[in-house]
């Protein structure tokens, strides 16, 4: 017998950094000023070694040379790091190339002030980012900041909220450096990225880490097939809220995914901690599609199943996946025959443990594709293999 689940998953967080509360604790000014405070003494307590070092070498170091036995003396040339090209694949050669590329987003609306990332498509001032750093925006403002200290307003081009993305164009810019747009289907677990962004409003963040997991099932906000749930990338680079729409690279300095989620504990700023090496970036070409949906003013579409769907799992544990608990008339997966009761076990080879597994792996997808669906019909007896074209949302939220 098999045994459904309700919706009842935790939900990764977004990356969006509010700003903190005026009342009842520092104020903006206060907090920055705080900051600035904390920064001085750092910058002062690097001086005064600095100093400090100079001032006993010129105290000593004549005395020494005076007493001792005269030497020849030979010197070392000393080469300048800064005149030292960046070595090919490395973390410094990946920030190089791409800081001009990253910006940093701040928002303003009813709702309050916060601020995120974006990473730069076209030179006359498309930019990428998350729509959860948006969303906020209307009836506010948004500005950008760009590698150079320059800063201009923009405004909102196209948002999906399904894919947690939207485009932005910043006002009255151009001749800015677009990134290079990388293949996230060409990663490999282990392998080397990097992020940039803006964590807690400090922009030009870069950080360092590995692919901890591909095709993550992640689900931010909302429940079942309404939340942003999509295949994540999953990396231990820290990231944290305001990295949301900032770029995770390869190492060959190539946009691979987009920084939009984390698991953390609770705390922290807005009720967000910091990073523990559990970060989650959505795949880039998965989602290039319904970008350049966005950047060209249309509509967004999504590869559709036409079910709902809930985890399932039998009495002796040994069929886990996603049952199906309706099957809408006309949709692809009636097409197919699928009928409810059906557990969906694996997409074209690759596990379903559950809803939200099935969820995010049909939005890798896009609508026209066919896919290989292993099923267990009414969730027993013999696994079969049904395949199904996918359509397309058309606006519907339901997978």
């Amino acid at each position: 017998m098999t045994q459904w689940t309700d919706h009842t998953h935790r939900f990764e967080q977004p990356l969006y950094a509010p700003e903190p509360p005026r009342r009842g604790g520092p104020g903006k000014g206060t907090v920055a000023g705080i900051l600035a405070a904390s920064l001085l003494v750092g910058g002062l307590a690097g001086l005064a070694g600095a100093a400090g070092y100079d001032a006993v070498d010129e105290r000593f170091g004549d005395d020494a040379a005076s007493s001792a036995p005269a030497q020849t003396r030979t010197s070392t040339p000393v080469t300048d790091s800064a005149d030292v090209p960046a070595e090919p694949g490395s973390v410094e050669q990946v920030a190089t190339s791409v800081l001009p590329s990253v910006v940093k987003i701040s928002v303003t609306g009813p709702a309050g002030q916060g601020s995120g990332s974006g990473v730069v498509l076209s030179e006359d001032g498309e930019i990428l980012t998350n729509n959860h750093v948006v969303d906020g925006a209307e009836g506010g403002r948004i500005a950008v900041s760009f590698d150079d200290g320059s800063t201009a307003p923009a405004q909102v081009v196209g948002t999906d909220p399904l894919t947690d993305l939207a485009v932005i164009r910043a006002e009255g810019v151009s001749g800015l450096t677009p990134a290079t747009i990388g293949s996230s289907a060409q990663l490999d677990v282990g392998e080397l990225v990097v992020a940039v962004g803006s964590p807690f409003g400090l922009d030009a963040t870069v950080t360092s880490g590995i692919v901890s997991a591909l095709k993550r099932p992640v689900s931010v906000g909302g429940q079942g097939g309404l939340a942003t749930t999509y295949p994540a990338i999953q990396t231990d680079a820290a990231i944290n809220p305001g990295n949301s729409g900032g770029p995770l690279l390869n190492m060959s300095g190539e946009v691979v995914g987009v920084n939009s989620s984390i698991r953390s504990v609770s705390g922290g700023v807005g009720g967000q901690a910091g990073s523990i090496g559990l970060g989650f970036a959505i795949p880039i070409s998965n989602v290039l599609p319904i970008v350049d949906q966005l950047r060209n003013g249309d509509t967004p579409t999504h590869a559709r199943l036409g079910v709902t769907v809930a985890d399932a799992t039998s009495e002796d544990g040994l069929l886990s996946g996603a049952g199906l608990r309706t099957v809408e008339p006309g949709s692809a997966a009636d097409e197919a025959g699928l009928e409810t009761g059906d557990v969906v076990t694996r997409i074209d080879g690759e596990p379903v443990s559950g809803f939200q597994s099935l969820v995010a792996t049909i939005r890798g997808y896009r609508p026209g594709d066919t896919v290989t669906l292993t099923v267990v019909p009414d969730g027993e007896g013999e696994p079969e293999e049904v395949e199904v074209t996918l359509d397309s949302d058309e606006g519907r939220l339901t997978s």
